[in-house]
């Protein structure tokens, strides 16, 4: 097995999972089999339990897995169908270890961080990383593995550990190293400053690990200079130094990547021979696609966590490939549902009205899916304004609830209609909790 690593340094949210996974699509595109594995250093087991405000909508997987953002954007990109295990989490490491402790595996040895836990990431990697994800037989060519956060964090050390001692147990030609940094612009000086990633680079080395390539994120395409200074002082060749700029959508960077001749690096890193220049065509025409519309449509989206956009990325990526088959560009506006209640109107009037003029705008209304009954209100009266001025709506979740209670109300004059979920109490039960839910 070959193995691709991605690690971030500087800051966390650079884009490693767009990276890593366009990194893939360009090996693919060589003519080799790819699978992915993310790995999550929190201690919690998996996504299901945060709150959508701190780490985003949680991707469920087909087998059930409630796992990182990261691997729907995976299995867009490779067109592969992921498992739970494709997700490490240290929750999922230290109860693989305490359950093999508890009932005697090591033997009453003292169970510590080394080797026993790094044995357990460097054998958990090895085991998921030749498990077929493409519907083939055989394991794939290349595993592509995402180190989440950032360098220097102490709770992936023991991950930073494992992936050394992979790297010295599968040898240098199987082994390659990716490193996205930030390549910040001061706005005062308007100079390219490489200092943060060289910083990010030692720490790295400093642990035991060399990249073999530096991805480089900036705003603009970076200068020669820049390339020369990071090459000198990050020890790197410039030829492996790639620059990941801001583009019009992310299709565009397996493009970058391509042009900048990323997969001849990495391919020479991993003595690959067999694979052939990638095949981009259909993505370049994808890419450009999306470049070339002009008409836009207005989408109202009311929802309860707005505030982090990431909340609700599954819907925002089903209406862009929808808009896109329909040639048309999503323009979406986010409307917090607490801002259109009555009482947001005597609280915070400005925001109240700005909401109002939004939704009045919108071409269409969107309710997503949520917990709880916070901003219910909000969103029974985005339903009823789109019911009664047959603007289009769509209710997911929550939001079918929700239009459901609506109609009942204002049309069918049943004024304590609600979801069990919200009051158990009412008389008139217009959604009921399902019997597995009860069961369980």
């Amino acid at each position: 097995m070959k193995y691709v690593l991605v690690t971030g340094g500087v800051v966390s949210g650079l884009g490693k999972g767009v990276t890593a996974s366009s990194v893939g699509v360009v090996l693919k595109a060589c003519g080799l089999r790819v699978t992915s594995i993310k790995i999550d250093p929190y201690l919690n087991r998996d996504a299901g339990t945060m709150s959508p405000f701190e780490h985003g909508e949680v991707f469920v997987l087909d087998d059930g897995g409630e796992v990182d953002l990261d691997l729907g954007n995976y299995e867009r990109f490779l067109d592969v169908t992921l498992t739970k295990d494709n997700n490490i989490t240290t929750g999922k490491i230290y109860q693989s270890v305490l359950e093999k402790e508890r009932i005697g595996d090591y033997l009453g040895k003292t169970v510590q961080v080394v080797p026993h836990v790094t044995d357990a990431i460097k054998n958990w990697i090895e085991s998921v990383s030749v498990i077929p994800v493409d519907g083939k037989e055989g394991p794939a060519d290349v595993c592509v593995i995402e180190l989440g956060g950032t360098v220097g964090d102490i709770e992936s050390m023991p991950f930073i550990e494992a992936l050394r001692q992979l790297l010295f147990s599968v040898g240098q030609d199987n082994f390659c190293l990716i490193h996205v940094s930030l390549i910040p612009v001061l706005g005062v000086v308007g100079e390219q400053k490489t200092k943060p990633t060289q910083h990010s680079v030692r720490e790295l080395r400093a642990l035991g690990l060399t990249p073999h390539l530096l991805a480089c994120r900036s705003a603009q395409p970076l200068l020669e200079t820049t390339k020369e200074k990071l090459s000198q002082f990050c020890h790197v060749p410039v030829g492996n130094i790639l620059n990941i700029h801001d583009v019009p959508n992310i299709w565009h960077v397996p493009l970058l990547l391509r042009n900048q001749n990323a997969h001849n690096s990495i391919l020479k890193q991993l003595n690959l021979s067999k694979a052939t220049p990638p095949d981009l065509q259909e993505w370049t025409k994808r890419a450009e696609n999306f470049d070339s519309l002009t008409n836009s449509v207005r989408i109202a989206m009311v929802g309860k966590y707005v505030g982090l956009t990431d909340s609700y990325l599954s819907v925002v990526k089903a209406l862009l490939h929808a808009c896109i088959a329909c040639s048309l560009k999503p323009s979406v506006d986010w409307i917090a549902a607490s801002d259109l209640e009555d009482d947001s109107a005597v609280l915070t009037p400005e925001a109240h009205a700005t909401a109002w003029k939004t939704l009045r705008n919108a071409a269409c209304v969107l309710v997503p899916g949520g917990f709880g009954d916070r901003g219910v209100k909000g969103m029974i009266l985005a339903a009823k304004y789109a019911r009664e001025n047959n603007v289009p709506y769509l209710g997911i979740c929550l939001g079918m609830q929700i239009s459901v209670i609506e109609f009942a109300r204002s049309v069918l004059g049943m004024e304590r209609a609600n979801s069990e979920e919200f009051d158990t109490q009412t008389p008139d039960r217009v959604v009921m909790f399902m019997p597995e839910v009860w069961s369980s």
